[in-house]
């Protein structure tokens, strides 16, 4: 059985909400997940782990600070170790060039090049906002030509298939050969 260590960095909820479909879909499949919101959690990736997971979102394109000094801390351990980075951001959803722009700033930032890189798209939460971010929102919306206008609700535009895929394709490369749940 393998221990896969998830680490996050979540503003808005929607990259804890990923972190933990990833956890569920390690955990169906007969191994150990342990997620970690860094914002209160240690700083270092705990032993006894197989694999590590960094998810982080984007926000005024550039991913979480204290995310990065995660990585930056823990970058021998995360070299070591099968690891990949989750990048949350609204670009993933049709600017794949801005999503991964935002990998390689963060990969610059931090020296980290992970082996497996995910770009998901993320939410645009309008009724967890204040007035001035959710006008701020709708129009950064509405200017890249969404449809998704209505403040009054929210839209999730992640593609949980392609979580579960990244999951179990991440999976693969850290158990060990004939390994069977």
């Amino acid at each position: 059985m393998a221990s896969i260590y998830i680490a996050y960095g979540s503003v808005e909820g929607q990259t804890a909400h990923i972190a933990e479909y990833i956890a569920d879909v390690i955990r169906a499949h007969g191994h150990h997940a342990e997620t970690a919101d860094l914002k209160h959690s240690a700083d270092t990736v705990p032993d006894g782990h197989d694999g590590v997971i960094v998810a982080a979102s984007v926000h005024i394109g550039k991913h979480e600070g204290y995310v990065a000094d995660f990585v930056r801390k823990n970058r021998s351990e995360l070299d070591r170790l099968p690891s990949a980075l989750v990048s949350v951001s609204l670009a993933a959803q049709g600017d794949e060039a801005s999503a991964e722009g935002y990998v390689e700033k963060f990969e610059e930032e931090t020296g980290w090049h992970p082996r497996h890189v995910a770009m998901f798209s993320g939410a645009l939460m309008y009724t967890h906002y204040n007035f001035l971010k959710r006008q701020m929102m709708k129009k950064i919306a509405k200017d890249r030509g969404s449809q998704d206008l209505d403040t009054s609700r929210d839209y999730i535009y992640t593609e949980w298939d392609g979580v579960k895929h990244f999951a179990e394709d991440f999976l693969a490369g850290v158990t060990p050969p004939g390994f069977t749940p």
